[in-house]
């Protein structure tokens, strides 16, 4: 099912005639005066944080979005899939929003689409391959209407009421990727999204530095700059290094099995993979679902090369000896449900790793995922199975380094300056460039996610916050996971649960039957049955008292029994299982 509703905008193109179609316009100079409004900016995710990035660009009654991301859970979210951020301010204004403008295709930066899409029924502004992206997705969230979706080119604009927004071309490590230039009352905004300068891309143009600089000139307000890799000096290398590298390994491991996980998204590293694969005579099986979307939608969209035959269905690689092979696998972050977890620790349905393989990491670890990651390698390792995860051979990234960070601040000068997209240490680096740059401690200001920047004719500060934070999903709900069942979660993890099990007659004040009790994770009951009975005795004794001091409210006699318990468990074993009765009234 194709969500598309085709919607070109060209800054180029006959203006009455787009202003017609639309709405998009060729004009990009500031306006004239001095507004009184305020111009807001509200990050609601990407600050602190890994992922999840969501920016809010607000005046008066116009509103439009920035990206729309999702994270991973953190260890203290046991149980749960995905994070999202909290959509109630956007719900609480949602007749002032004009669109969502997506800078391109990573999970951080479109994740959360489908969510909003539930929520609302917006313009949602992309590239063909940022939106090709979100089409398979949505295949499995099925919106209960036609998604609008509105496919823009590097180089277009489109009006979103008193906005004006430019989409202009940057590097990273998925095709089509933009920057976008934000034409407001009160001057320019840029928003860099994630990007690195790529003089020698794998396919396409390298970063639009004159458009940047052109913006520069006429003047830009702020600029949001992301902060990923603000502590590395030096230049992020091209992606053409990492074929080089593969080149030398494939003709070094002509006797084996390439297994080669990395980013779904990075449709560059891919058809590097296949172009090396194809030169070797290899054979290539894709494994991974989302390896398998991405890989098919960059196929369709014309985004990735493949010659006739080389793509094998991975049901049929048990006809090729292993030298004649490439998988190209997902599960570079360590993930426990991934293709290339699943081939460690031999549960996948169709591979089975051996001595014969060579496993490459092409990627590196997200922060917080490096011990996911070291479980793979331990257990390919304890197996016999070679595995290269030099990060420096095999992976470049795809964010700006500090020279790219202070390229990008030199080319736009801005008079304002935000960190966004990273940790507080990340924020902190960049700020740290900015000023190396020459800003003003006072022109600088590093946010948090809900705290609005407020800009107008007098200056720039903060003022005030707006509702933000996580929004939770696990299965296939959302938001139902809230502070109270995480803190369960993690208490019945580390302390595990009693049940009290009793029927009794509240009315008439006397038990029928038990209490019993019944343990799960807190004592293994067969080598504790003295501290079982012992438990038991405090629970009758604490229903007696009820009953005999005439105490008839369940909720209180509950109480009492968890109060109790947890003082005697701990007593006796200096732990606090979340004690649970349960009171059957007949």
């Amino acid at each position: 099912m194709c969500f598309f509703q085709e919607h070109r905008s060209d800054k180029y193109q006959d203006q009455g005639k787009d202003a017609a179609a639309s709405g998009s316009t060729g004009s990009f100079m500031p306006r004239r005066g001095k507004p009184a409004g305020k111009l807001k900016i509200i990050p609601l995710g990407g600050l602190g944080e890994i992922g999840k990035n969501l920016t809010v660009i607000e005046y008066e009654n116009d509103m439009i979005i920035i990206d729309c991301g999702l994270g991973f859970p953190d260890e203290d979210m046991p149980g749960v899939d995905l994070v999202i951020p909290d959509f109630t301010y956007l719900m609480n204004n949602r007749e002032k929003i004009r669109g969502v403008l997506l800078t391109h295709g990573h999970e951080d930066h479109i994740g959360g689409v489908p969510y909003l899409l539930d929520l609302m029924n917006v313009p949602v502004y992309g590239t063909k391959l940022t939106l090709g992206i979100i089409r398979n997705k949505l295949e499995e969230h099925k919106p209960s209407f036609r998604p609008d979706f509105r496919v823009v080119s590097a180089g277009d604009t489109v009006k979103l009421g008193v906005f004006t927004a430019e989409f202009i071309r940057v590097n990273h490590s998925i095709a089509d990727a933009c920057c976008i230039a934000v034409q407001t009352p009160l001057g320019t905004v840029i928003h860099t999204g994630d990007f690195k300068l790529d003089v020698s891309p794998i396919e396409g143009e390298m970063m639009n530095v004159v458009r940047l600089g052109e913006l520069g000139n006429q003047g830009v307000l702020l600029l949001l700059c992301e902060s990923t890799n603000a502590e590395r000096p030096g230049h992020t290398p091209s992606e053409r290094k990492v074929g080089a590298s593969l080149e030398n390994i494939f003709t070094a491991n002509q006797n084996k099995r390439i297994v080669i996980a990395t980013f779904s998204s990075n449709v560059h590293r891919v058809q590097q993979i296949l172009d090396i694969s194809a030169k070797h005579k290899r054979k290539v099986a894709i494994t991974g679902r989302s390896m398998i979307n991405i890989v098919n939608a960059a196929i369709e969209l014309g985004y990735m090369k493949v010659p006739d035959g080389l793509i094998v269905d991975l049901a049929e690689i048990r006809r090729f000896k292993p030298e004649e092979l490439t998988l190209i696998t997902t599960g570079t972050q360590g993930e426990p449900m991934s293709a290339l977890y699943r081939m460690a620790f031999s549960d996948h349905s169709q591979v089975t790793l051996g001595p014969s393989d060579l496993v490459i990491l092409s990627a590196s670890a997200i922060p917080g995922n490096e011990k996911l990651v070291g479980r793979i390698i331990n257990e390919l390792s304890r197996r016999n199975i070679a595995v290269m995860n030099d990060a420096s051979e095999v992976h470049v990234s795809g964010h700006a380094c500090q020279e790219e960070l202070k390229l990008m601040q030199a080319l736009t000068k801005p008079k304002y300056f935000m960190p966004i997209h990273g940790e507080s240490r990340h924020l902190a680096a960049n700020r740290d460039l900015a000023k190396f740059m020459g800003m003003k401690d006072e022109d600088i200001f590093i946010s948090e996610i809900g705290k609005v920047l407020e800009i107008d004719r007098k200056g720039a500060r903060f003022n005030g916050t707006v509702p933000a934070g996580n929004t939770l999903i696990d299965g296939s709900g959302v938001g139902d996971v809230g502070n109270i069942v995480l803190r369960d979660r993690k208490h019945l993890s580390e302390d595990g649960i009693i049940v009290v099990v009793a029927t009794v007659d509240t009315g008439e004040g006397y038990m029928l039957s038990g209490p019993d009790i019944v343990s799960r994770g807190f004592v293994y009951v067969r080598e504790s049955e003295e501290l079982m009975d012992e438990a038991r005795q405090v629970a009758y004794g604490v229903l007696a008292d009820c009953f005999e001091n005439h105490i008839r409210d369940r909720m209180e006699i509950k109480n009492r029994l968890k109060d109790e318990l947890t003082r005697f468990l701990f007593s006796k074993t200096k732990r606090k299982p979340m004690i649970l009765p349960i009171l059957m009234d007949v």
